[in-house]
């Protein structure tokens, strides 16, 4: 197998007394959709804010193809090619679908304030191919139509999808989705599970949280599950589902024994 596109190792990362991951360890290869789950409170949205930029670790490292990211700035990490989405959606409200996603394109533009300001031929080449890239990305995700919609307007499966495309937008090797199923109705879901293969397909790489687990099990080839911070199983999803620390932490003590797989 080829070098891992994400390392973590023994990654920690401590709120004064509180512990939110314990020496967490995981890669992530090229080409995969890998599902990082858990009950409410384990530190998967904790565990993004620290590959991202948001949180600094207090121990441990991230590696993206071999160079560490601890203590580097989101935009930084950005550009290196990891980009998120949010458990509660983060789009600017009164700017238009297109305009969101042009917001993800600008992180890899080279116009200067001064630029902006005079706009050289070379200002405008770019905000027009900005403009063209967005309307493909917005059609990518199965939303171009909705192109000059104010955001706060949409449906909530469709603030998801631009919110994906706005990520799409920054070019990432590495997408992270958090709960990008949340509040879908199941034919969102599953065109949702059918776009995300579609991502991948197309040579970006996929870590997923998510609570559905017949989400989960329908599109990840590999997960990751942990409780309070800690990895606590590893596989391919058919093993995880049917280990009983998985089925422990997710129905509480004592299910083990009594839970078949299914029923995690």
């Amino acid at each position: 197998m080829s070098s891992p596109l994400l390392e973590v190792r023994e990654l920690t990362m401590q709120f004064g007394g509180l512990l939110a991951l314990r020496s967490l360890e995981f890669d992530v290869h090229a080409g995969e959709i890998r599902g990082l789950i858990g009950p409410n409170g384990a530190g998967k949205t904790t565990f993004f804010n620290c590959v991202t930029g948001v949180y600094k670790p207090t121990g441990g490292g991230v590696l993206v193809e071999g160079r560490s990211i601890v203590g580097r700035k989101p935009h930084q990490i950005t550009r290196l090619g990891m980009a998120r989405t949010f458990q509660n959606i983060r789009l600017f409200a009164n700017m238009t679908a297109l305009e969101n996603v042009m917001v993800g394109i600008d992180a890899h533009h080279r116009t200067s304030v001064v630029g902006a300001i005079t706009r050289p031929p070379r200002t405008r080449r770019e905000e027009r191919e900005a403009v063209e890239q967005a309307h493909e990305l917005l059609r990518h995700v199965g939303i171009g139509r909705l192109a000059s919609h104010v955001s706060k307007n949409l449906s909530y499966g469709d603030q998801r999808r631009v919110e994906i495309a706005r990520a799409l937008g920054t070019q990432p090797k590495l997408l992270l989705l958090d709960e990008p199923a949340a509040g879908m109705n199941p034919s969102e879901k599953a065109s949702l599970m059918q776009l995300i293969r579609r991502i991948r397909d197309d040579g970006v790489t996929i870590l997923l949280i998510e609570h559905d687990m017949k989400v989960v099990m329908g599109i990840c080839e590999h997960v990751v599950v942990i409780d309070f911070g800690q990895k606590i199983a590893e596989g391919v999803p058919e093993f995880v589902r049917n280990d009983p620390s998985v089925i422990e932490a997710y129905l509480g003590s004592g299910a083990a024994g009594k839970a078949s797989g299914g029923d995690v």
